[in-house]
């Protein structure tokens, strides 16, 4: 799929040079800075030097004194409490910390996940039910709950209160819990509000410790987990999430806990240093996997695991699952991908909607995810579930899902989510009437750009540039994630050094040694799915190359590498400049 190249505007000139002088970098970091908003000294001092003692008063948080309040209560009056959280890793992080911090103040404290087959995402009556049979006075919830008006009535009815910890936008009406948490809820004062589900829930416990007087130290050792929801959950990693994933990354590599130890080892990452695209693509997705095959509560009891043995052998499961997860998501893709393509009328839609009550649905949202590398557009991937169609949907940059999903809420049984990602259940009769209003909306709604993959280019640099001191100041400028991303860099004139060859598996990926022209530097460059480039490449043709920069850890020894995003050949990029040029020249014309 072809991708559009845009250069990012160059800040102020001003600006930049004023931080080439105070910070003593060069033009293009201090250039970097600027497009990120930073314009000060101080500024960049904030950026570059995160500091716990900057996170906000979690009393800021609507919500936070009467939360803390009652579960100060709880704790007092020997009241058992049940914490209870959504089954991927935002919610079972989050379930993890707030169940490790009370179980050190009461033994009457457990933790609920709820199964994502048999009760659906969210707050249940069946979650409720069991804390009305087994004596459960208060449920906190975490990740979930801010739209559960009618079930947390019905608990109110017989004696249980709710703590509503969430992150999601709420609707018209917020549930009469004991307290709720979710800094986007009207008239919310808190200064920040992209806080992830483990995020709210973390300054839900820290709000505790000010109150009754406990050492912050005794918390941050669950930063670890606060980064693994961060990284996962696809958060803006600015202001206050920056710096919970900035010592909770330096947590997850100095002193993680033992159920992240384990899933650290499994995953292979164990000798280099963590960084979020760790979590995403190797921890995250392994934790993801027992509430994906089947039970979120396992990552939980891997996440609270108290000895290395213990954690090991749950992780090991969990492992497998992940493996048995990726098998079925690759067959599902195929299917997908086979109906799309034998379906003219499919291809040229402005979304992608599939239904099939045989699909699993522990994978649908990843298929959904994986359909979008193909084709470029608003996905949902539904199957069968209790009698419902259920499942996931995906969006593209820039295109508010969540308002599509919205949109069509009268054909909803239930739906949740993001801007990027929602879950939504709806009556099996309903779906070919949502697929024809939810196409309607998304082609009156998105814009033509939206539908083609853009990268966001930061900067135009050679080679030369990139020395020790360069690769250094760019390092302090993780941790990298929507909001701060990893700096994108186009170099031209590039070639083949003579060791650029194809790998992988199934031999889609490039492993290349690269080297521009007026430059002796060679740089080694990874370009997964870019195999279809070899051929022109080893004919000895300059082409421009698009990548951030990295390490790749081999036998404890780190070297710089480029992570190859696109590849333009100068054929290509004639073509197009002399369609621009066309395009141009006619429009000057008339």
């Amino acid at each position: 799929m072809k991708k559009q190249w845009n250069y990012k505007k160059a800040g102020d000139p001003s600006t930049a040079e004023g931080l080439m002088a105070s910070l003593n970098i060069n033009r293009v970091l201090a250039n970097l800075l600027v497009q990120r908003g930073i314009k000060t000294f101080e500024q960049a001092r904030k950026f570059f030097r995160p500091a716990l003692e900057e996170l906000y008063d979690p009393f800021l948080m609507k919500g936070m004194a009467d939360a803390v309040s009652r579960i100060d209560k709880a704790l007092q009056s020997g009241e058992k409490i049940l914490v209870y959280g959504d089954y991927d890793v935002d919610g079972t992080t989050a379930v993890a910390l707030v169940y490790s911090f009370l179980r050190k103040y009461s033994k009457d404290v457990n933790n609920y996940i709820p199964d994502r087959y048999a009760e659906g995402y969210g707050i249940s009556y069946t979650g409720i039910d069991y804390a009305i049979k087994n004596n459960y006075s208060l449920i906190i919830t975490l990740d979930c709950g801010i739209k559960a008006v009618e079930k947390i009535e019905y608990a109110k009815e017989r004696g249980v209160d709710f703590i509503v910890c969430d992150h999601h936008l709420p609707g018209d009406v917020i549930p009469q819990a004991a307290a709720v948490l979710d800094p986007k809820q009207p008239d919310c004062s808190y200064p920040f509000k992209e806080l992830s589900g483990c995020g709210v829930g973390f300054k839900l416990v820290q709000g505790f410790c000010q109150l009754k007087g406990i050492s912050l130290k005794e918390i941050y050792p669950y930063l670890d987990l606060v980064a693994v929801s961060i990284a996962s959950d696809i958060v803006p990693v600015v202001d206050e999430n920056r710096i919970l994933s900035h010592f909770g990354l330096i947590q997850l590599n100095k002193a993680p806990s033992r159920g992240l130890k384990a899933i650290i080892k499994l995953a292979g990452v164990e000798r280099h240093n963590i960084a979020l695209d760790d979590i995403v693509f190797r921890i995250g997705p392994r934790i993801n996997a027992a509430g994906r095959m089947e039970s979120g509560k396992s990552a939980v009891d891997l996440l609270c695991a108290e000895t290395d043995s213990a954690a090991f052998e749950m992780g090991s499961a969990i492992n497998s699952c992940n493996n048995d997860r990726k098998f079925i998501d690759r067959s599902i893709t195929q299917e997908a991908l086979e109906i799309i393509g034998n379906d003219p009328a499919l291809q040229n839609k402005k979304t992608t909607v599939l239904y099939n009550p045989e699909w699993h649905k522990g994978v649908v949202g990843i298929v959904a995810s994986r359909l979008i590398e193909t084709y470029f557009r608003p996905t949902v991937v539904l199957t069968e579930s209790n009698g419902f169609a259920t499942g996931s949907a995906r969006s593209v940059p820039d295109f508010d899902l969540y308002q599509a999903v919205e949109a069509c809420s009268d054909l909803l049984e239930n739906f949740g989510g993001h801007m990027y990602a929602a879950g939504l259940t709806m009556k099996v009769e309903n779906v070919p009437i949502f697929i024809e209003r939810f196409e309607q909306f998304v082609s009156e709604h998105i814009k033509p750009e939206m539908l083609i993959p853009q990268i966001d280019i930061d900067a135009k640099i050679n080679f030369n540039e990139i020395d020790d001191k360069f690769y250094r100041i760019l390092k302090q400028f993780e941790p990298f994630g929507p909001g701060n991303m990893a700096p994108l860099f186009v170099s031209e004139k590039v070639y083949d050094a003579g060791d650029s060859r194809v790998v992988g598996k199934e031999r889609n990926h490039l492993k290349l040694t690269l080297i521009q022209e007026n430059s002796p530097k060679i740089f080694p460059g990874i370009a997964f799915q870019m195999a279809s480039h070899y051929k022109k490449i080893k004919k000895g043709s300059s082409f421009s190359v698009c990548y951030s920069i990295g390490e790749n850890t081999y036998r404890g020894v780190s070297t710089v590498q480029l992570r190859v995003k696109d590849i333009q050949h100068s054929c290509e990029m004639q073509d197009e400049y002399s369609n621009n040029s066309s395009e141009e020249n006619m429009s000057n014309t008339t």
